[in-house]
């Protein structure tokens, strides 16, 4: 049996390096490409509208709206703040911040999420302006001040309907040092971005803290309303907008997050909140996921450690591959590589993370997240 689960972990490593487009590389950065630059932004610049739906964002909301108002860009940008029933003033903070439209949202209706009902409000308002481009971001996301030229000149080259920046996390706390690589790595890992970005691949995904999206491809592709209800709204959209046209995702330096997760307990809330959407809230995604996230990331080390003869040396390479793989994204995040070691253990967090997201969604407190039950979930008595 040691024979058989050592050769498995050493099959699913080279499969993971070889056959799934470099995921693991952190490439697709969007600095590397020489059509960001200055120089290649388009002469005429299309019109974009800025949209920021804010829940209790009072902590950050001013640093995010600052950022959009300071681009560097030359063509039309306007914002609005979607004050999503805000109760520590963050509609009025955002307002002080300069010539910015604040909204407030109407009551949730159902079958909607509070974030696509607070953008549905914001894109009717938009209309009137008829902006080529919405772009969606969020109320903790701050933008260096070419991040929009850089956007459109991404998306303008391409003709991309979709294109999104997954913003770089804050990475301070030992909770975040112990989580934020990692979850960028499994994403990369489901979603290889150069599979993303290929015409040909059925693979869509987006990073909600940065989409660029063309305003009629969002019109054709069904609109917010389509995705009313979807907890993973970002990977949603981005699958309704590829059946329309070309979409790109990559990495970059140009946005980051502000949010801080100070302690595990935040990671936790964060992660398990949309975790089992993600498996469709399925139990046979669920006990296959487990099954796949045992053999991939904790076989390896158990066998190392325990095992003997071959099976201890084939646990000994896959662990070995395994680290090796996550150092590209920990230089991106300026960590040692030594955190490449405690990948198993991160690993055995996230699926922790994932069985109790489960569990909230059996107890009906799925997708709890600002004092709101996901739609998904079957309302409380």
């Amino acid at each position: 049996m040691a024979y058989v689960l050592a050769y498995l972990c050493v099959t699913v490593w080279i499969y993971l390096i070889c056959a799934r487009s470099g995921f693991w590389l952190a490439r697709n950065n969007c600095e590397d490409e020489t059509e960001l630059n200055g120089a290649a932004r388009p002469d005429t610049c299309p019109s974009v509208m800025t949209l920021i739906p804010a829940r209790n964002e009072a902590a950050t909301i001013r640093q995010s709206v600052s950022s959009i108002l300071g681009q560097d860009y030359r063509g039309r940008l306007s914002v609005i703040v979607i004050d999503d029933d805000s109760s520590d003033g963050t509609g009025a903070l955002a307002a002080a911040c300069g010539p910015v439209t604040v909204l407030r949202s109407a009551d949730l209706p159902p079958g909607w999420t509070g974030k696509l009902w607070a953008l549905k409000q914001g894109i009717a308002a938009a209309e009137a302006a008829k902006p080529d481009y919405i772009l969606l971001t969020d109320a903790d996301i701050v933008h260096t001040p070419d991040s929009v030229a850089s956007l459109v000149a991404k998306a303008t080259s391409g003709n991309y309907v979709l294109t999104s920046l997954m913003a770089k996390l804050r990475c301070t706390s030992l909770a975040e040092r112990c989580h934020v690589p990692a979850f960028v790595y499994f994403f990369q890992m489901l979603f290889p971005f150069a599979w993303v970005n290929r015409i040909d691949s059925d693979t869509a995904a987006a990073a909600g803290g940065c989409m660029l999206v063309r305003t009629d491809a969002l019109r054709k592709a069904g609109g917010i309303d389509s995705i009313r209800n979807a907890l993973i709204d970002d990977c949603a959209l981005a699958a309704r907008l590829k059946a329309v046209g070309p979409i790109w995702l990559g990495l970059t330096e140009r946005v980051h997050s502000i949010r801080a997760y100070d302690s595990f307990a935040d990671i936790k809330a964060m992660v398990s909140r949309s975790a089992y959407a993600q498996l469709k809230f399925s139990p046979l995604l669920l006990a296959a996921a487990t099954a796949g996230m045992a053999l991939t990331f904790l076989a390896p080390p158990l066998l190392a450690i325990f095992a003997s003869g071959l099976p201890q040396i084939l646990g000994v390479l896959a662990w070995l591959i395994m680290a090796v793989s996550f150092v590209p994204m920990l230089r991106f995040y300026k960590l040692s590589p030594l955190w490449a070691v405690a990948l198993p253990g991160i690993a055995v967090l996230y699926l922790f993370y994932t069985l109790t997201s489960a569990y909230d969604h059996l107890r009906r407190r799925g997708g709890v997240w600002k004092g709101r039950v996901h739609v998904n979930a079957p309302s409380l008595s």
